[in-house]
């Protein structure tokens, strides 16, 4: 999800949209910069120091690049047009993951601002933002890797020890970031609007971190993950998670009405959701995410498994509706198979997600607006609309880095998702808070109130209350295909077996395709639902909740030792 680098730069963000391209594309790299005490005594170029952060919210990705929505389908929501195994099946020689360069530039900025003439509120707002990064960048080490070397400041090249030091222990550095986060979300300015640096969007990553570390300090097990669950830590964090979105909450950010317009808009300018989005702009900075789900180029379709997580309008899953479940379609009359009347009884979050057409291989579909010569194929049947938006020109929908839809990165959904899930995990969550989190999502999505007494769901394999089930479901559903979150989910919940399609066949099963009674021998079916494995099985191991140290780092550095199992 990191090291993307941005398509103009610094151009990224809306602080800066208000300069031409040409001036900024003239700027000088920032690594090439004249590094004086006078430099940073300058607020422009602190900022331009600060904008360089920009690049790490990749969001839809930048050009023809791949982004953090829809693309990652290593996942129980997705199968891809060609078999996903594990990020790592073996130890690499060096790995962009492996990066400590934005944490470098972080600990610069901290440096030199520290020592400049610059007021004491905006030393902090700069020390804030540098802090900020800093955590979040150690937060995506610390999920990858587990232990990490912590370095807090400049580094002279002569200082062995802390270049070719030890990893550091993953908790120690985890309390780092949460000190780290703190002084960001108490010291970032509150001027900065939704696409600049602000103590909103600084509170809602607090959350996400918190959140995260929270639950895995509470459901690891020292077989799988080398350390055992931590009561004390997870509650630390999991109360630090509350008070960021209690933060966040009080600013007055309201749901937006439509939940697809968070993803397909070509302004979030006005949606009073967003707290920090990437704001695309037509033929200047771009992405591709429509075109890759619009295209002829295979879908990677959702999955049986997460189609199946749908609720039914009267608030059941499948296992106790009264509605049908039949999930079939009826064939039309161009002898495709038609989805509209099962979609029209479910969460109504399915219906803005994927198409009411099934189409696969030898029976390609081009959705509305599209255009001849666009037949769509899914690797499960299931196509992705979410991001579409059919009211841009056919050429900026389906043409390679062109598209235009601005990006959510952290916005109010989840926060409600975040303090809900919190709570319920501390065992504080009452029936209000419910009230003002997760049911304002599903009174969205068309669906009755949740109770802090769900009933069961037969499907609840996780070990876990029906109530926090229920809540994992909403989050499952709301962020559906946003994938940097659905991964990292059942890594914090210990659930990352759940990705094992040898176990759990339906995560790689798509669409009911039993009445299409002119399906081919070249279409791979499963008891009536296509299927989307390639043919081929993703086994699990414990060694999978870390990523493996790469080689070449370990030759430099003997002291940094490899993950278990690798």
């Amino acid at each position: 999800m990191k090291k993307q680098i941005l398509l103009y730069g610094v151009l990224a963000l809306g602080a800066l949209m208000t300069t031409s391209c040409d001036d900024i594309l003239d700027k000088e790299p920032l690594d090439k910069f004249t590094d004086t005490q006078t430099y940073w005594n300058n607020t422009s170029n602190v900022d331009n120091q600060c904008n360089d952060f920009y690049n790490e919210f990749v969001a839809y990705g930048n050009g023809g690049g791949a982004g953090w929505f829809y693309f990652k389908t290593l996942s129980d929501d997705q199968a891809g047009n060609s078999f996903t195994d594990w990020d790592f099946t073996n130890v690499p020689a060096s790995s962009g993951y492996w990066d400590f360069s934005v944490i470098r530039h972080a600990n610069k900025v901290i440096d030199r601002v520290t020592t400049s003439t610059l007021t004491d509120t905006q030393k902090a707002n700069y020390i804030g933002i540098a802090r900020m990064i800093r955590a979040w960048e150690y937060f995506q080490l610390v999920r990858e890797y587990g232990d990490v070397p912590w370095i807090d400041k400049v580094v002279d090249v002569n200082d062995n020890d802390i270049l070719y030091g030890p990893r550091t222990d993953r908790d120690a550095v985890m309390d780092n970031v949460l000190e780290d986060i703190n002084y960001a979300s108490a010291n970032v300015t509150t001027d900065g609007g939704a696409t600049e640096w602000n103590r909103n969007m600084a509170n809602a990553m607090k959350a996400d971190i918190c959140l995260w570390e929270g639950t895995y300090r509470k459901y690891r097990t020292s077989a799988d993950n080398g350390k055992a669950a931590d009561a004390a830590g997870a509650t630390k964090f999991l109360n630090a998670c509350v008070d960021a979105c209690n933060y966040v909450i009080a600013q007055g950010y309201k749901l937006n009405d439509n939940y697809q317009a968070n993803y397909n808009s070509v302004s979030l300018a006005k949606n009073p959701e967003m707290i920090f989005y990437k704001p695309y702009k037509k033929d200047i900075m771009s992405h591709s995410l429509i075109d890759y789900t619009c295209s002829s180029t295979q879908l990677s379709g959702m999955s049986k498994d997460a189609f199946d997580s749908y609720l039914f309008l009267d608030g059941k899953p499948a296992a106790t509706t009264s509605y049908s479940t039949d999930d079939a379609g009826t064939l039309d009359s161009l002898n495709h198979l038609n989805i509209t009347a099962q979609l029209a009884v479910r969460d109504k979050r399915l219906n803005a997600t994927i198409d009411s057409i099934v189409f696969y291989p030898d029976h390609t579909w081009i959705r509305p607006s599209v255009g001849t010569g666009m037949e769509m194929s899914s690797s499960t049947g299931y196509g992705v609309k979410k991001y579409d938006n059919t009211s841009l020109p056919l050429i900026y929908r389906s043409t390679t880095g062109a598209d235009y839809t601005q990006a959510p990165i952290f916005w109010l959904s989840v926060v409600y998702l975040d303090l809900a899930e919190a709570k319920a995990e501390l065992g504080t969550i009452t029936l209000a808070d419910l009230y003002k989190t997760i049911n304002l999502l599903q009174k969205r999505a068309g669906l009755p109130n949740l109770t802090l007494t769900p009933d069961a769901d037969p499907a609840n394999n996780m070990g876990v209350s029906n109530l926090i089930w229920e809540i994992r479901r909403c989050r499952r559903c709301e962020l559906m295909f946003d994938n940097w979150n659905r991964y990292w989910d059942l890594v914090r919940w210990h659930q990352l077996d759940k990705l094992d399609s040898s176990v759990h066949p339906n995560i790689l099963l798509g669409a009911n395709v039993s009445k299409d009674t002119s399906l081919g021998t070249t279409i791979a079916v499963k008891n009536g639902y296509l299927d989307g494995s390639k043919g081929m099985t993703r086994k699990y191991e414990s060694k999978h909740y870390f990523y493996p140290v790469p080689s070449g780092q370990i030759t430099l550095d003997p002291q940094l030792t490899q993950n278990p199992g690798w």
